[in-house]
């Protein structure tokens, strides 16, 4: 690698990103931290470097020339090896006098990545590094970087984050302005089909973008970067898990699925599999609440990170993306404490710290589903002492008072803005 390739990937980007124009979303960073923003791919985590740098600026604590961004992807680095990382370093420093601020973007690319990191970071470098693979969220990389990072899981845009993308304002009183209410629902109804990545928000073929983005991922951050061979069984299972957004599903009864396809799948290599797509963002997991840890490991309800890339796969999808899309919020908020509940008794999500209980529904103008709906929480609630108690449905809002308990009845869109 020639380190005028280096110096002229530096000074390019120092040119571009105080002109980029950035939607800012939340970001609250320890001013003397390091961190790692990790997440799906295509998320903002670039973007987020990107808004950072130029808060920095325009608080005027640093100057461009003090800004050191390379990004990994890029074609005139991509043949980088691990032993020349420190000519980035060494080509930044033929240009300058300062000790800079180090963006490091996908870095997970390079294997072994983690010493140079950890070597910038002893030698007190302020460093901000990105990549698209949970394995850098591993004790592992951990041990390595010492703990000299702190990690950031970073998500498509969220329904409000949409709305301020759109320069959608809520006004006080707005639940009683119909217009307002209806281009509110409007709006959300294009967010609950196509998801949350910023560059398919001014797309006409939303569906094209995120079909290209699902094969990126599955080609190259899960099949290429493990080298898959079975990329047929890989496919099915994705198909099968896409499928099966609302129901358990055990890891015998996806080996049978693909078997039945005339795919042969070892249980590992199954088990391996799941933790590819999980390590790329593109599924995870929660586990039943009252299971034993060996079935809370094998029998899992599995959601994808971004209702768009679901609805590539499935048609009449309305209860499966209302359902995940509540799931990614709670993920959002609660990380991994997260279950369902099934004893006797089925209640779609349950947060635990939160003593909150939470069942999906599209609607409940049925009477049969609202009992049902109805019922699992307050039976779920003689087990547990739940203190809040919610059924989201698409467009329904009521109050359910019963057997002592007060259940909120909210639409998601409503929800989502609490």
């Amino acid at each position: 690698m020639e380190k005028r390739v280096i110096k002229s990937l530096i000074i390019e980007k120092q040119n571009e990103i105080p002109t980029m124009e950035i939607m800012p979303r939340k970001l609250e960073l320890e001013e003397t931290c390091n961190y790692v923003f990790v997440g799906l791919r295509r998320a903002g985590k670039s973007y987020l470097m990107f808004q950072h740098i130029q808060e920095l600026l325009l608080k005027k604590e640093v100057r461009i020339e003090e800004i050191l961004y390379i990004n990994f992807e890029d074609e005139r680095i991509a043949d980088i090896k691990v032993e020349e990382l420190g000519l980035i370093v060494e080509a930044y420093h033929e240009l300058y006098s300062y000790k800079p601020r180090i963006y490091l973007d996908e870095i997970q690319n390079i294997k072994g990545w983690e010493k140079f990191v950890r070597r910038l970071a002893d030698s007190k470098y302020r460093i901000f590094i990105t990549g698209s693979n949970a394995q850098m969220l591993s004790k592992e990389i951990y041990t390595t970087l010492g703990g000299r990072f702190i990690a950031k899981e970073i998500y498509p845009f969220s329904f409000p984050e949409y709305l301020k993308y759109q320069h959608f304002d809520l006004v006080a009183n707005w639940e009683y302005n119909l217009k307002v209410k209806a281009e509110l629902v409007k709006k959300f109804e294009t967010y609950f089909y196509f998801g949350g990545f910023a560059e398919t928000f001014p797309l006409k073929d939303k569906r094209s973008w995120l079909n290209s983005l699902f094969q990126k991922i599955l080609l190259g951050d899960v099949i290429s970067r493990n080298d898959i061979r079975n990329e047929s069984s890989i496919r099915l299972i994705v198909k099968k898990l896409a499928e099966s957004i609302m129901q358990p599903l055990a890891l015998a009864r996806i080996l049978g699925v693909i078997k039945s396809a005339g795919c042969s799948l070892s249980y590992n290599t199954l088990v391996d599999y799941l933790q590819y797509l999980n390590d790329a963002y593109l599924i995870f997991g929660i586990s039943n609440f009252s299971d034993k840890l060996s079935e809370k490991e094998s029998i899992k309800k599995r959601y994808f990170f971004d209702n768009g890339l679901l609805n590539t796969f499935i048609i009449e999808p309305e209860s499966k993306l209302l359902e995940n899309l509540v799931a990614i919020e709670l993920k959002k908020r609660y990380q991994e404490g997260v279950f369902y509940y099934k004893k006797n008794v089925e209640v779609d999500f349950y947060i635990p710290s939160m003593h909150s209980a939470i069942q999906v529904s599209l609607s409940l103008s049925q009477s049969d589903t609202r009992e049902r709906e109805v019922r699992a929480l307050i039976k779920m609630s003689q087990a547990y002492p739940l203190k809040k108690l919610q059924i989201i449905t698409w467009e329904e809002e009521d109050v359910v008072e019963e057997a002592d308990l007060h259940i909120e009845v909210l639409p998601l869109w409503k929800w989502l803005l609490i």
